[in-house]
C-alpha cells in the first residue's frame, strides 16, 4: 500500500488527534507499507491564504498510485479541491468536526460548517474514531453510513496509579489549553470545594489559544484557587507518567470530544474519572469508574467531585473499577490492524 498523509504542521504535535496519526502511521510502516506525511504550513482549521497553498501544493504532489489521507483539522483548506479531491481515492481522517469545536464565533463557525458540509459527502471514505463521530457525520452533515469506518484509539499498557498516598486529593486533568477542553468550568467546579483537601494539576499547551491559557489562570486567581492549581504545561511522557502515578481522580470538563483518549488513559491506570457529556468522551465511563455530568454544569460536576475528594472508599471502590474496564480496551496493536484493513 502508497499512502499519503496530509496533516497541519507541526506533526510532532502534543494532542490526542496527533498520537493518534502518528501511531497509525508507525504501525503502517512497520507492517511494510510506504507512508508519507506531508505536513501543512499555515493556520488550522481556518485556513489562511498559506494554508490554501499549502494545500494546493501538496494535492498536485501526490504520486498517482498513492491513497491521499487527509487529517480532518485541515481538510477546510482543501474546499477548493473539491473535483480534484473527488477524482483520487482520497479518505478523511476525521476525529472530530472542527466546526463543533468551542470558542469560535458565529462567522468562522459558519465558514467551517459550510466547508465540512461540501467536503465530507464527496470522500471516497472517512474513518473516524468513535461511533458517536459517525453518527454526527451522517445525521448532520449529510455522509453515506457505508463510507464511513470508526477505528477507535487503542491503549498501552500501564502501571496502575498508587495514588498521592497521603496529603491532599491529586485531581489531574490532561487537554489543551483551548475552550472546548472547558478547564473553565473544571475550575469554577474546585473552586465550590474550598472546604476540602485538594489540588488541581491541569496538563495541556497553552500554544493554541494563549489569550484563552492566561484567561484560565487569572480566573483561578480570581476563584481564590490559585495556590492550589498547577498549570502544567506541556510535558514529557516521563512528567506525565510521574503525575499519572500520584493522581487520585482524573477530571475532564470537556465540551466535545471526538473519542477521549485521556479518559481511556486514565482507566487504564485505574483512576476515577470525571467527565462531561460532550461528543465520546464519556461513553467509556460507567456509573462502577466515574461520573459524568452535563457539558458547562460546574454545579452539578463540584457535586460529583465533592464525593470523590471526600470519600477515600469511594475513590477505592471506583478505581478497582475502573483499572478492570481499562483492562478490557482495545490495543494499539489491534486497532493498527483494523485501521490497516479500513484502507484496504
Amino acid at each position: 500500500m502508497r499512502l499519503s498523509l496530509l496533516v497541519p504542521a507541526p506533526f510532532s504535535a502534543v494532542s490526542g488527534g496527533y498520537e493518534y496519526d502518528r501511531r497509525m502511521v508507525a504501525g503502517l510502516r512497520a507492517a511494510g507499507h510506504m507512508v508519507q506525511v506531508y505536513e501543512l504550513a499555515g493556520s488550522h482549521p481556518v485556513p489562511d491564504d498559506a494554508a490554501t497553498d499549502a494545500a494546493l501544493v501538496a494535492f498536485a504532489a501526490q504520486p498517482r498510485d498513492a491513497m491521499i489521507l487527509i487529517d480532518g483539522l485541515g481538510l477546510p483548506a482543501f474546499a477548493d479541491l473539491l473535483d480534484e479531491s473527488e477524482a483520487r481515492p482520497c479518505i478523511g481522517l476525521i476525529h472530530h468536526p472542527t466546526s463543533l469545536e468551542d470558542g469560535h464565533d458565529e462567522g468562522t463557525r459558519a465558514l467551517l460548517l459550510a466547508a465540512e458540509h461540501a467536503i465530507f459527502p464527496r470522500l471516497m471514505q472517512i474513518i473516524t474514531t468513535s461511533d458517536g463521530t459517525a453518527d454526527k457525520l451522517v445525521r448532520e452533515f449529510g455522509v453515506d453510513r457505508g463510507r464511513i469506518v470508526v477505528v477507535e484509539p487503542g491503549t498501552d499498557m500501564a502501571p496502575r496509579s498508587t495514588g498521592s498516598l497521603s496529603g491532599p486529593c491529586h485531581i489531574l486533568s490532561v487537554g489543551t489549553l483551548v475552550p472546548r477542553k472547558g478547564h473553565d468550568v473544571l475550575l469554577r467546579a474546585m473552586a465550590g470545594l474550598a472546604d476540602l483537601d485538594w489540588r488541581l494539576t491541569i496538563v495541556g499547551s497553552p500554544d493554541r489559544a494563549p489569550d484563552h491559557a492566561a484567561e484560565l489562570a487569572n480566573l483561578a486567581t480570581e476563584l481564590g484557587i490559585a495556590a492550589r492549581v498547577h498549570f502544567a504545561g506541556e510535558i514529557d511522557a516521563a512528567a506525565l507518567d510521574a503525575l499519572w502515578q500520584t493522581a487520585d481522580v482524573f477530571a475532564l470538563a470537556t465540551w466535545f470530544e471526538g473519542f477521549g483518549m485521556a479518559v481511556a488513559e486514565a482507566l487504564k491506570r485505574g483512576l476515577p474519572v470525571a467527565v462531561c457529556s460532550g461528543g465520546a468522551a464519556s461513553h467509556l465511563v460507567t456509573p462502577e469508574c466515574g461520573v459524568v455530568c452535563a457539558p458547562g454544569d460546574h454545579v452539578q460536576l463540584g457535586k460529583a467531585l465533592r464525593r470523590l475528594v471526600f470519600d477515600r472508599d469511594v475513590r477505592r471502590l471506583m478505581a478497582d473499577a475502573a483499572w478492570a474496564a481499562g483492562l478490557s480496551l482495545p490495543s494499539w496493536e489491534t486497532q493498527i490492524q483494523a485501521f490497516e484493513d479500513a484502507l484496504s
